[in-house]
């Protein structure tokens, strides 16, 4: 509990000591007019991605796929349940047998396509890490311009922070300078 006061404390001092007249041997950069100039800055890297146009590009991407699985997985289910009514009328004309050998087949043929939907489920999910990757390998260059503009030092995510000010929070600057420069991600 000390060294997180010690810390608390520690953080107003350092921004002290990296203001103007500290040091006058080096300069610090001038950040255009509106930019806070801080060396610690905090971001929310998930509402970066999901508030911007790639991110809702990426959503709406997901969500067009993910009702499609959905209408595929009732189709098949409706289609499987279908099939099981069929195979209980069969059973009052088959043999205990015949009909073991028709169940069998259909719990395996159920089985392979609860895998092979929970497949593609997954795949959505995959799409999303995939794109998620994408982007930040997009936004690295633009959090790095953001960086110098504000003379800062480092950006720390924000729910990683205990107590900041929320002038230091370059979240929705992040988002107006990713959708000009990297926009939806798609030409």
């Amino acid at each position: 509990m000390r060294l997180t006061r010690f810390v608390i404390c520690l953080i107003p001092a350092l921004s002290f000591l990296t203001g103007p007249g500290f040091s006058q041997q080096t300069a610090a950069p001038v950040a255009p007019i509106g930019v806070i100039q801080s060396p610690i800055l905090t971001i929310d890297s998930d509402r970066v991605f999901n508030e911007s146009a790639f991110g809702l590009r990426v959503a709406a991407e997901i969500d067009a796929k993910s009702a499609e699985l959905s209408a595929e997985n009732r189709t098949i289910e409706s289609d499987l349940e279908a099939e099981e009514e069929q195979l209980t009328i069969q059973r009052k004309a088959m043999t205990a047998e015949a009909f073991r050998e028709l169940a069998d087949a259909f719990d395996e043929k159920v089985q392979l396509t609860r895998r092979t939907q929970a497949t593609k489920g997954r795949a959505l999910n995959d799409l999303v890490d995939q794109e998620r990757e994408v982007f930040l390998n997009a936004a690295g260059p633009v959090l790095e311009e953001l960086m110098r503009d504000t003379g800062a030092a480092v950006i720390l995510e924000r729910r990683s922070v205990f107590v900041s000010a929320n002038a230091i929070d370059i979240t929705n600057e992040a988002i107006e300078r990713l959708n000009a420069s990297v926009g939806s991600g798609k030409n």
